[in-house]
């Protein structure tokens, strides 16, 4: 990304974090990072400025499992391993941070697999 578009995409995720704020009510934010080979989440604790749990297609649990790690498919397992990190470490409700990006596709994939394996949001 550069120039304009970046600008455009910074105030997005901007505006995005400022409701969670609102709303979060001291819960740990789960955060998405999508780019265009890989998906990255974190469950972070904003009030210790701490991660609790994080994975992505990167991860060596799902590197022999993912066929390609840009895709629905790779963005499901990634939901489901943050679910079950995060619920290791003591997280079930959490608030959603899609960024910058829109809740479709990828990032809808993600959350959905997350849902399902436990967490709330």
């Amino acid at each position: 990304m550069t120039g304009h578009t970046e600008k455009l995409f910074t105030r997005r995720r901007a505006r995005t974090r400022a409701k969670l704020r609102k709303q979060g009510q001291g819960r740990p934010r789960l955060s998405v990072f999508r780019s265009g080979r890989h998906i990255y989440v974190q469950v972070i604790d904003d009030g210790q400025s701490r991660t609790l749990a994080a994975a992505s297609t990167l991860d060596a649990d799902l590197k022999g499992k993912l066929k390609k790690t840009s895709d629905i498919g790779a963005a499901k397992e990634v939901g489901k391993l943050i679910a079950t990190r995060a619920v290791a470490a003591g997280v079930t409700d959490v608030v959603f941070d899609r960024g910058g990006f829109r809740y479709h596709g990828r990032v809808k994939a993600l959350a959905d697999a997350a849902r399902e394996g436990g967490l709330k949001f």
